[in-house]
């Protein structure tokens, strides 16, 4: 089963990213070889609540979209799941005009939550927000331990996204390159609701098994 999304939602475009082009094209990432780890919630030890999907709202300019393959395994379905939202979550908040959303506190914990509510906050700083078309594709689980931890990975495509100034409108256009396309590694851990947060992410430009012809 292919379930692809696309998400295309109006809000004001009242937020910021990188200071420069180069650099705003990883704010849906944690840094090169920085991480961010934290400790969610022990899961609940009484029946899993009913999973209520998220509703991310975006710019007009804005459009996220998500490939994801079902595996047939319940749990790690959910994994893959949540750390989809947790793409969207991240695009959200670095283009709301309130970066510690509601669903970056759902789809984050601990340190990791605490890394993008600060980078977000800094970036709101630099006058520049986002702009373009966002893809995420190639979704695994490589590891679960006990239903309640979990490592995974996932590609984006960055090739029709790019950083925008605030103030002027202008979009700051980069040259197409194999840099446009990330790998992302990444722990999560299931919460009291039953939602899989992340919290430790890496990322690697240009990584063989992402980048598309």
């Amino acid at each position: 089963m292919n379930a692809t999304a696309a998400v295309k939602r109006r809000t004001v475009p009242v937020a910021s990213a990188l200071a420069t082009t180069a650099a705003l094209l990883l704010t849906a990432c944690a840094g090169g070889d920085d991480s961010s780890e934290g400790n969610s919630k022990p899961p609940s030890a009484s029946a899993s609540p009913v999973h209520t999907a998220p509703n991310f709202d975006f710019p007009s300019d804005i459009t996220v979209t998500v490939d994801r393959q079902s595996t047939g395994n319940a749990t790690r379905d959910a994994i893959l799941r949540d750390v989809a939202y947790s793409t969207q979550a991240n695009i959200e908040a670095f283009t709301s005009d309130n970066g510690r959303t509601a669903n970056l506190d759902r789809y984050f914990a601990g340190q990791a939550l605490t890394y993008w509510s600060q980078r977000v906050a800094t970036l709101k700083k630099d006058g520049l927000t986002l702009t373009g078309d966002y893809l995420y594709y190639d979704f695994k689980v490589t590891d679960v331990t006990n239903g309640k931890t979990a490592a995974a990975r996932y590609c984006e495509d960055q090739g029709k996204a790019y950083g925008k100034e605030i103030k002027t409108g202008k979009v700051l256009h980069t040259k197409p390159s194999d840099n446009d396309f990330i790998l992302y590694t990444l722990q999560a851990a299931k919460d009291s609701r039953g939602d899989w947060q992340v919290t430790q992410q890496h990322w690697k430009r240009a990584d063989a098994s992402c980048v598309r012809g």
